[in-house]
Formats: structure tokens, C-alpha cells, sequence
């Protein structure tokens, strides 16, 4: 199958749903490269990029998955295909 990369932002400004997010990615960890979380305390956010290299159908999927979270918002930027 046909795998594109990927960037994967998520903004989770509701704490409580960390477990929710990190279920989620843990469901997908077969796509994920690598991943930064950043801490912003001041703020009250969570920051975390995954980077994906992932059939197009579960970058959706998984980037559906998490703007459904009530607290969360997702986006994927996708890699060109050539």
C-alpha cells in the first residue's frame, strides 16, 4: 500500500484528555517516525508533532480521531507526492 509522510500538529488545551491522545497515537504507533511533546505551561497547553510515514487513510483517520477530542485540535500537512 502506497504510504505518504506526514506532520501531524495537535494543540491539547484540555489535560484531561493526554490519556485520550496518547491512546490514540499509541493506536497508530506502527506510522509514527518520531514525535516532540512540548510542555507550555503558561499557557495551559500541551504541544505535540508526530511525524508519519503512513497509508493517506490513517493519517486522516487519526487526525479525525483527535480534533473529535472536546479540548483537542489536530492538522496534518502532507508531504508532495512526486
Amino acid at each position: 500500500m502506497e504510504t505518504r509522510v506526514a506532520v501531524i500538529s495537535i494543540i491539547i488545551s484540555k489535560t484531561e484528555q493526554v490519556e485520550r491522545v496518547n491512546g490514540l497515537l499509541h493506536d497508530y504507533a506502527s506510522g509514527v517516525i518520531g514525535r516532540m511533546g512540548i510542555p507550555y505551561r503558561e499557557k495551559g497547553f500541551n504541544i505535540i508533532s508526530i511525524v508519519m510515514d503512513a497509508p493517506m487513510n490513517d493519517i486522516n483517520a487519526l487526525t479525525g480521531a483527535l480534533g473529535r477530542l472536546e479540548g483537542v485540535s489536530a492538522k496534518a500537512v502532507c508531504a508532495a507526492t512526486e
